[in-house]
């Protein structure tokens, strides 16, 4: 599903990423963990085709993303990558269920298209009394599963997450972290997510121990 051969990162003389092996199957859910400075952030988001590696390739879904030029790239990242960041990211003028949409949108899906995806996926997140409600107007725990349900919205390959519960209590992060298992076993969904909490990282399938820019470890937690 998701590999990575000899990644390295630069910045001028900085060398963050020191040749990261990497390969995520279909369905799991792993997590990231380091400290701070240990490249975890910059290892997701090169193989969330955010950045470029200095050297190395990224495979997802048996593409060579490296491969690919701007206008494929961007393509491909709608239609295969899906987004959850610490900070929600939802646009304040528009509703839940607008936010929800915009990337089925942008993909060229008709509204009446985007909007019944949308649906199925806010009721599966149990936010179907919330849609026509603005980010304002949503919890915290709430605006993150609007996020959830634009990120799934293309039936993407896999979804990279960076801290998604970082901003939220120790309630809703357990919560968060149950619903990506449900996500899993309802859609097979696969998803990558970087975290500074061990506990909630120990939830998942696999925790990858990042430390001075390589691996350090990885251990299968069930």
């Amino acid at each position: 599903m998701v590999s990575c051969r000899l990644i390295k990162k630069n910045y001028g003389p900085l060398e963050v990423l020191k040749g990261i092996n990497l390969t995520i199957q279909t369905g799991e859910v792993v997590s990231i963990v380091g400290a701070s400075g240990a490249g975890k952030t910059t290892l997701l988001q090169i193989l969330g085709s955010l950045d470029k590696p200095s050297s190395g390739e990224v495979l997802i879904d048996g593409i060579n993303v490296s491969k690919l030029n701007e206008k494929q790239l961007a393509h491909f990242r709608n239609t295969k990558i899906g987004f959850v960041f610490q900070f929600h990211q939802l646009l304040p003028e528009f509703t839940a269920l607008e936010n929800a949409t915009l990337p089925a949108l942008i993909n060229g899906k008709s509204k009446s298209q985007a909007d019944k995806k949308a649906l199925e996926l806010m009721h599966f997140l149990g936010l179907g009394d919330r849609l026509g409600h603005k980010p304002a107007q949503l919890s915290g725990g709430e605006k993150q599963r609007v996020a959830i349900a634009r990120a799934l919205i293309n039936e993407p390959a896999v979804v990279f997450a960076d801290e998604p519960s970082g901003n939220l209590d120790s309630h809703n992060q357990e919560e968060l972290q149950k619903l990506f298992f449900d996500l899993r076993n309802e859609f097979n969904q696969t998803f990558v997510i970087v975290t500074h909490d061990y506990h909630l990282a120990k939830m998942c399938d696999r925790v990858i121990e990042m430390k001075d820019g390589l691996i350090h470890d990885q251990a299968n937690e069930n």
